[in-house]
């Protein structure tokens, strides 16, 4: 049963005051359970996709120029 189902059918069941209580001990156990799981924010995320990005085209880069370095070599071996 979905989340929303379960709130909605508590929300027809329990009185407002104890309804209330019952969405503050469920959003802190939800919290909690959020925090334990070492979650990053999505501005980390962005930060480390943005790294992950550059460092993405510096290897590319450098495996360009090993290539080109390799050939350079393999025509001055040549005879």
């Amino acid at each position: 049963m979905p989340l929303k189902k379960i709130a909605e059918s508590l929300g027809e069941v329990l009185p407002g005051e104890l309804l209330q209580d019952v969405k503050k001990n469920v959003q802190g156990v939800v919290q909690g359970s959020l925090d334990k799981m070492n979650l990053v924010t999505r501005e980390e995320l962005d930060v480390q996709e943005k790294v992950l990005a550059r460092t993405r085209g510096q290897v590319e880069a450098l495996q360009q120029r090993v290539s080109e370095l390799e050939k350079a070599l393999q025509d001055t071996a040549d005879p």
